[in-house]
């Protein structure tokens, strides 16, 4: 019996073809033969007051709307034994974790929580500590440096507790300081490679005006997550979190950020995890209606 054909199978049959006869580009190849995106996942900040309302209801809603993979923002309320039980329970696989009071607490208790949960990147974005200068300004080069040495220290006690440092970008780390220099930069550029890897926000990266593409571009192999969302545009770029700056957040295909070319280079240069997240408010839907309709964008585009 002759079975059918899949799309997925024709392509990659396709693409084995073609490589005998026209030799594409690796990227091409790839991108010919499996899906951009093949497991989409949701950072569940997006779901943040729905968790927090009820773990179990919004990880099995999470689910059923065809999730397999989270990325963590805290703990929502409960211990990490006990989220990790509901996370099993919806069939949920949790891969990192966002966790907000670095600097304010030993790391291993974090680190602790984090091998409880079974995830193998531990997320932290500007640490509040180094967000103003010594004089009471607005940070600059001197503490994007002091920062990098922190997260190298920090990196190095996260890998001997079985872990992975990364840093995740909001759009006000791409302010300029002298000679142009951004602050983003010089973070990187001063971290560990092995030590601290990335997770590239492309929402809040095009919204400080830059482009996640040169990015996976320019530091190759230092990212290993993004996080997927979109934003109204605004009339010119932001690199500041003040209210009346902040972007609106909507839902994927929305906005004005152009995603496909920037998942293709994405998975190109060895990024992991894709994340959905999506910024609130939500206007004129609830939070899972947004995630279902980010999902569904994400799917359409990733095949």
């Amino acid at each position: 019996m002759t079975m059918p054909i899949t799309r997925r199978a024709f392509m990659r049959t396709s693409a084995v073809a073609l490589t005998g006869a026209s030799a594409p580009s690796t990227l091409t190849t790839a991108l010919w033969a499996e899906p951009m995106v093949t497991y989409p996942g949701i950072q569940l900040y997006t779901v943040d007051k729905e968790l927090k309302a009820d773990v179990n209801a919004t990880l099995n809603t999470i689910q059923h709307i065809g999730y397999k993979e989270v990325e963590g923002a805290a703990l929502p309320g409960i211990s990490a034994k006990q989220f990790r039980a509901a996370l099993d329970r919806a069939g949920l696989k949790c891969n990192s974790t966002h966790f907000f009071n670095w600097g304010e607490v030993d790391p291993s208790a974090i680190f602790e929580q984090a091998n409880t949960l079974g995830v193998h990147y531990v997320v932290s974005s500007f640490i509040g500590k180094f967000g103003r200068s010594r004089t009471g300004g607005e940070a600059g080069v001197d503490e994007y440096k002091a920062m990098a040495e922190y997260f190298n220290q920090l990196g190095g006690a996260a890998k001997q507790a079985g872990l992975q440092l990364a840093f995740h970008n909001h759009n006000t780390e791409f302010k300029k300081f002298e000679q142009g220099r951004v602050g983003y930069d010089i973070f990187i550029e001063a971290t560990d490679p092995d030590l601290v890897k990335l997770e590239l926000d492309c929402g809040w990266m095009v919204a400080a005006g830059y482009n996640p593409i040169d990015y996976f571009k320019r530091y190759p192999n230092r990212y290993r997550m993004v996080h997927i969302k979109d934003f109204m545009r605004r009339s010119q770029p932001s690199t500041s979190l003040e209210k009346a700056d902040v972007p609106q957040g909507t839902v994927l295909g929305t906005g004005y950020i152009k995603y496909k070319p920037i998942l293709a280079v994405a998975k190109a240069a060895g990024v992991e995890h894709f994340y959905i997240e999506q910024e609130p408010p939500f206007i004129g839907m609830t939070a899972i209606e947004a995630a279902t309709r980010d999902y569904q964008y994400l799917e359409s585009i990733s095949q």
